[in-house]
């Protein structure tokens, strides 16, 4: 007995010493067989309902071919006190009980392998030959309960064993320049194997979609369904009933970043009973380096995505200043900028008319980019300036149109349009599109120094053209040939003048208002090849002016002019600002002289224009009749001393007053004294105008019944209407 006791006692100092749950188990068996002499020793452990044999020494071969045993087939003792053949109950049937009879086996006994959290199995140890049983049940109990121990330690040192290996496995045969299948493929096999079982898949959770997407490779046959809709179930469990649950035939544990679950790691099918904490623990240990490198991994990979995307931007950059460089217009600029946005790209003006675009080119291209063109000027019109702003494709709702300013030099210069899905840009197409607006930005500013060159150079020659005395022919015909213009083909000059809305007036100061005048300006030039070739427009004394050949009329000035002038307020509707435009028209040139004439009577036209007949838009100097010869006299002293005598008290009257007799003079005397027609024209009543004469023939001290009084009014209203905006209050 005393040599029994001290070889458990070395047996299990020893057993603590050894790392692996079958060293231990193996070490147990060999060193009871030449401790005891006995025939066989097994140790078997109970795994899911099962009595499996973990390790044996001795002969016997044939009573090991009859395991495994179902646990319930034999009796329950054996898992909790040490059990003999002559303990044994005869009245219970107890499978291994009978094995070791068919055996011969004569002498028998047990020892649970249990702690006090669990019950691993037992172990026996027999004899084919009768051997006295000394009474050791108490110290072989113990020696049981060591072994447990030792088993539960080299379970845990085993695991620790695992952990070290998997994290070698991981730094070893992961890297982040491996594609995310390779990944998931290692991944899932160390799941599987790790944990011996037959099936392991990764399912990544998809936010748009709402819902759990299997991402392949898996390791087994994959039978699950490959997308599992959360819906309003977001309960993870619900989707997945053995979450972290141990003891089934499967398993899940979550894959978590920064609190977020962003996915699964499943395994299913274990070879021999439940899956287990150790399993809970290997798949949990997986489960973190898998999250962790799927984050890196997309990190790493967006940051070499992003890389490579600004070299290719950078590439497209050079490109694109290459076309600015070579080019003069937006035609290879929209084409590439096509390219990099793979979608359709237009480039607007300021005023929104579409300069360039990489899209169809046929007329009912062009239609639709007009469409969006009028959708774009009405969104702009609803809102605030913004540095962008979007409109819907009026061939599929899917898709919208960005309009982003393009600025330059403090000012807008146009818009850039690119067609692309609805929803939120990432920094790279934002980059993008800030690269295009520059490029555009460039050429914007690169046109517009050539045509303030031209302009500058246009300037000195309408400053040379138009004066009284030519004195530099030469160079007038030197600018004239240098553009192909025919000076000597007959022309006319118009003045235009711009009126801004007295909202427009009370908001801005004055340089604020020049530039918005500039901006109908060069709205105007822009269109101007609509109406037809040859046509000169330039700015001469802060004044508008167009050389218009006499060719374009065919013989039909006032028809000509009036689809023209409408033609200015059409294109001119587009912008933003409100105001007017008004256009006087000088008469024919036949010389170089003849253009300063033409250019002076366009001014009186327009003068005439803008006091009497401003709702006309328009006049030509040659219809204002008798103004053709009032245009005549020089705005002398005596002029100014005919009008003050002739309507001077009814201007003085009229001021301040309610009463206007200066407009019912004009009236009654253009309805030729009809005092009906007048009082129709004036919506007055009749004793109310015959009121008004009696008070106009008192003032002026005049009949105006005698045809000699009517006609000098006439010609005083007529020249007030010419020169009266310049003399003032000077007439009375």
């Amino acid at each position: 007995m005393k040599k029994v006791e001290n070889h458990l006692r070395t047996t299990s100092r020893q057993l603590i010493k050894i790392d692996t749950e079958e060293e231990a188990l193996k070490y147990l068996t060999d060193s009871f067989c030449s401790a005891l002499y006995c025939d066989f020793v097994a140790v078997i452990l109970n795994e899911g309902g099962k009595f499996i044999p973990k390790a044996w020494s001795g002969n016997l071969s044939s009573l090991a071919s009859s395991f495994p045993l179902y646990s319930e087939e034999c009796s329950p003792k054996l898992l909790y006190q040490s059990l003999t053949y002559q303990t044994a109950d005869s009245l219970m049937v107890c499978r291994l009980d009978e094995i070791l009879k068919q055996a011969d086996v004569k002498t028998w006994f047990t020892v649970p392998l249990k702690d006090d959290i669990q019950h691993f199995g037992f172990c026996i140890v027999g004899f084919l030959s009768y051997v006295p049983l000394l009474d050791m049940e108490t110290p072989f109990e113990e020696f049981g309960k060591d072994i447990a121990v030792a088993m539960a330690v080299a379970r845990q040192k085993e695991a620790q064993l695992r952990k070290i290996e998997g994290f070698e496995w991981i730094s070893k045969n992961l890297s982040l320049d491996a594609p995310l299948e390779q990944h998931i493929a290692e991944l899932t096999s160390k799941a599987g194997t790790g944990t011996n079982a037959d099936f392991a898949c990764i399912y990544l959770f998809n936010e748009k979609e709402d819902c759990f997407v299997f991402h392949p490779p898996s390791y087994g046959k994959m039978d699950r369904p490959p997308k599992i809709m959360v819906e309003d179930k977001y309960v993870l469990k619900e989707h997945f009933p053995f979450l972290e649950t141990i003891g089934g035939g499967q398993m899940t544990v979550p894959l978590v970043i920064d609190l977020k679950t962003i996915g699964v790691l499943h395994i299913e099918n274990k070879h021999e009973g439940g899956f287990m904490e150790e399993d809970l623990k290997v798949l949990e240990m997986l489960a973190n380096h898998i999250a962790t490198i799927l984050d890196n991994a997309r990190l790493y990979n967006g940051e070499k995505e992003h890389k490579q995307r600004l070299h290719f931007l950078l590439d497209y950059q050079q490109a694109l200043l290459k076309e600015t460089a070579e080019d003069n217009n937006f035609e290879g600029i929209t084409t590439m900028l096509g390219r990099l946005f793979q979608d359709s790209v237009i480039v607007f003006d300021r005023f929104m008319q579409p300069i360039s675009n990489n899209t169809d080119k046929t007329e009912a291209g062009s239609q639709q980019i007009e469409q969006l063109a009028e959708l774009a000027r009405e969104e702009r019109g609803k809102q605030r300036v913004t540095d962008v702003f979007h409109v819907s494709d009026p061939k599929d709702v899917g898709y919208c149109f960005s309009f982003w300013m393009i600025n330059g030099g403090g000012s807008l210069l146009g818009y850039l349009a690119v067609r692309r899905l609805r929803g939120e840009m990432d920094e790279f197409d934002q980059l993008t599109v800030d690269l295009g607006r520059n490029i555009c930005s460039i050429q914007f500013i690169k046109q517009k120094l050539v045509l303030d060159t031209k302009e500058q150079m246009k300037d000195s020659f309408i400053s040379k053209l138009l004066t009284e005395k030519i004195e530099d022919r030469d160079s007038i015909l030197q600018y004239a040939n240098l553009y192909q213009w025919d000076l000597f083909r007959s022309h006319r000059i118009a003045v235009l003048s711009i009126s801004l809305g007295e909202e427009e007036l009370r908001e801005g100061n004055l340089l604020e208002q020049q530039a918005k005048k500039n901006l109908i300006w060069d709205l105007i030039r822009s269109h101007l090849p609509e109406v037809g070739s040859g046509i000169l427009a330039a700015s001469h004394h802060e004044q508008l002016l167009l050389i218009v050949p006499i060719d374009l009329e065919h013989n039909r000035p006032k028809q000509f002019w009036e689809s023209f002038y409408q033609h200015i307020k059409k294109w001119i509707d587009v912008s933003p600002v409100a105001h007017s435009v008004l256009a006087g028209i000088g008469g024919t040139t036949q010389t170089l002289e003849d253009y300063y004439i033409s250019y002076q009577q366009a001014i009186q036209a327009q003068n005439v224009l803008a006091s009497r007949f401003r709702k006309n838009g328009f006049a030509l100097f040659e219809d204002l009749g008798s103004y053709v010869i009032l245009h005549q006299l020089d705005h002398c002293p005596a002029v100014d001393l005919f009008m003050s005598k002739q309507i001077g008290p009814l201007l003085k009257y009229s001021e301040g007053k309610n009463i206007d007799l200066y407009t019912t003079l004009h009236v009654f005397l253009r309805n030729n004294g009809n005092v009906k027609n007048t009082a129709e024209e004036l919506y007055i009543h009749r004793s109310s105008l015959l009121y008004r004469l009696e008070k106009i023939e008192s003032l002026l001290s005049a009949d105006l019944n005698d045809a000699e009084v009517r006609f000098n009014l006439m010609m005083a209203l007529k020249l007030y209407e010419m020169y009266g905006n310049k003399i003032g209050q000077d007439l009375w």
